[in-house]
Formats: structure tokens, sequence, C-alpha cells
């Protein structure tokens, strides 16, 4: 009778456990000065806060490691001895930016960390009236090349060649960050995560329905109009957007997205939307494709293997690549939980 009264227990305990329902639990808060969502699934609450919070600590940290507004960062040490003398950096810092080079090439300069020359000549905070003065943009793009971010991989040093250089990881650290979380919290035995930065999302597992996250793309003119979905498992979506950043001077409006070629705001495209495995890659790809343009950056999306984007021009027109496969909806005002909104919020 107790034998068959423990194995009664056992099949209860197992059914329940196998009954308990995953859930998803998120924390919003502002980190690297940008909206972050991070969400864990499990069945269990605490577990879930825990990885949340290890996902936390680990962006606190790269923002420490990448701040050039942190005088005792590394990234600050590089700056200040720009033109003088090479600064010995950690392994982690010395790879991202030989990564962040090799995007440079593969997009002939659209994106370069060394834009951060430019930092002093717009502003989009409400205090500029008036277009600055070509001189000084041209100064300020004579600084920027990253050919001139001279990498010594036998003593992990970074060289900024001349005088006045500067690098910012405005364009690729908040995908490099997004990344390292989510890889720390899938390790923590979770039945899913996620975690969007303002736009620059990655995710991992299924969501609390043991499904693929659906994630809803946006128009930031219509912010509550989902024009179309995402079906995804592993992958982040990225976007990068002009709406809600930017400057009017005589009527015309500047985007806070520069060309680091010309030293001037791009125009044509309003959003640009990256999917692929890797938040770093598809975070500086949105800038890349929205500095190229949208012949050219078509181009060079349509070229990259497991690489896809969605394009929306200032008229408002969309525009895709090849391969990439989209859900419509007619129904124009459709809640998500996990809806992408195309265009940058909150960054600093």
């Amino acid at each position: 009778m107790k034998n068959i009264i423990l194995s009664i227990g056992l099949l209860l305990g197992f059914l329940s456990s196998a009954m308990a329902q995953s859930k998803s639990y998120t924390e919003v808060l502002l980190l690297m000065g940008s909206r972050f969502e991070i969400t864990a699934v499990s069945t269990n609450q605490e577990k879930a806060k825990v990885a949340i919070q290890a996902g936390i600590t680990e962006i606190k940290r790269i923002e420490q490691l990448i701040s050039s507004w942190d005088e005792n960062s590394q990234t600050s040490e590089i700056i200040h001895n720009a033109g003088i003398k090479p600064v010995k950096v950690n392994q982690e810092l010395f790879n991202l930016i030989r990564r962040s080079k090799k995007i440079s090439n593969l997009t002939h300069g659209a994106f370069d960390i060394s834009y951060a020359s430019m930092d002093k000549i717009w502003k989009f905070d409400g205090s500029v009236n008036s277009l600055p003065n070509p001189a000084d943009v041209a100064a300020s793009v004579s600084k920027i090349n990253y050919k001139n971010i001279i990498l010594d991989k036998d003593n992990t040093s970074v060289f900024l060649k001349n005088k006045g250089m500067k690098i910012g990881f405005g364009a690729i650290g908040k995908g490099y960050a997004a990344n390292k979380a989510l890889e720390l919290m899938s390790k923590m035995d979770l039945d899913g995560a996620l975690v969007n930065a303002s736009g620059d999302l990655i995710s991992w597992g299924k969501d609390e329905g043991g499904k693929s996250w659906r994630i809803g793309i946006s128009n930031p003119k219509e912010k509550n109009h989902i024009f179309s979905w995402l079906t995804i498992d592993e992958t982040a979506v990225v976007t990068s957007g002009n709406y809600e950043k930017f400057i009017l001077i005589d009527g015309e409006r500047y985007s806070h997205i520069i060309d680091p070629r010309t030293g001037y705001p791009v125009k044509g495209l309003s959003s640009v939307t990256i999917i692929c495995p890797n938040a770093e890659l598809a975070d500086a790809l949105a800038t890349s494709v929205f500095v190229l343009g949208k012949e050219d950056g078509l181009k060079l999306i349509n070229k990259l293997k497991g690489i896809e984007c969605i394009m929306v021009t200032d008229d408002q027109n969309m525009i895709t690549s090849d391969n990439l496969k989209l859900e419509y909806h007619k129904a124009n005002n459709i809640s998500s939980k996990h809806q992408i909104q195309i265009g940058e919020t909150n960054e600093k």
C-alpha cells in the first residue's frame, strides 16, 4: 500500500510540474542613456528576477568599459592620448574596436567610431537654431578616419593617430550590451529571454506561451499602428530612426544621424530596421544603411548572408531586402507586448 501511495504522489508531483506555466517577467529602466526592457521567461519568479539582475549588471559593466563620459574609462584614456601615445586596453575593448573597424571597411566608412570628433559641431538638445560654420564641419571631418585608429594586437593597445581624434560607441554600444546581457541570461536555466534597448532588441528561447517571439513594427508617425510583424527565435531586430532626435532650421529638418564622411545629417530615409542573429552587428548596420541611403544600403544588405532589412523612406514608402518575410496585418491598431517602434528613443 505504501508503494502505491508513493507512486501516486510521485505521479501527481510530475503532473504538477509539467503543468507549471512559464511566465514572462520584465524590468524597465534607464541604462546607457536609453530605455532598456529586460525580460526573462521562467516557471520560477525568483530565478527570472536573478537573471534580469544579472543582465542589468552586465550592461552596467559594459557601459563603464565603453563610456567616453566617464573620465576613468579606458575609452576616455584612449581619447586623452590621441596623437600622443598608444593605450593598452583589455582584450574585450580591443576586440570591439577591431570589429568596429571591420564594419567600417565593409561599409566604406559609412560606419566609423571616430565620428565622435563631431560631438561639438551638431547639438540636438534644442540649443541650436542655425547651421554650423562649414569650416568647423570640415575641420572636424578631417579628424574622422577609422584607418587612423591604430591597433597593436601583440600589446592590445589602441592609438588614435591624430590629435583631436575621438572614438564613440553610440552606433554599436547598445547592440553589444544587449548581446552580452542576453548571452549571460541564456545560461541561467530560463525558458526564454529578451533584451530591448530602445529599439535594439535580441531574443533567445521562447515566449511565455512556448512560442516564437512576435515583434510588431510600427511607424514612428503612428506609434500605435503596427504595419507588420516578425516572428523570431534567437534573432536581433535593431531599428535606427530620425524622428526622435532632430533640429529644425529655417523650416528644414536635420536628423541626428550624421554621415561621418561629410559631417552633415543624412536625408532620404526615416527609419532602418536590421534583422540578423547579432545585435551588435545589426546596430552598426542600421546606422550604416541610413548613411548609405536606400540604393547603396539595400545593395549592401542583399550581399550579406543571413541579414535582412526594412527601410522606410522620408515619403513613407517601405522597402525590404530580397529574402525578408513579413507578416502583414490590416488592423490599424494592434497592441503587442513586445512591440518594436521604428525610430530610436531616449538615446544619449
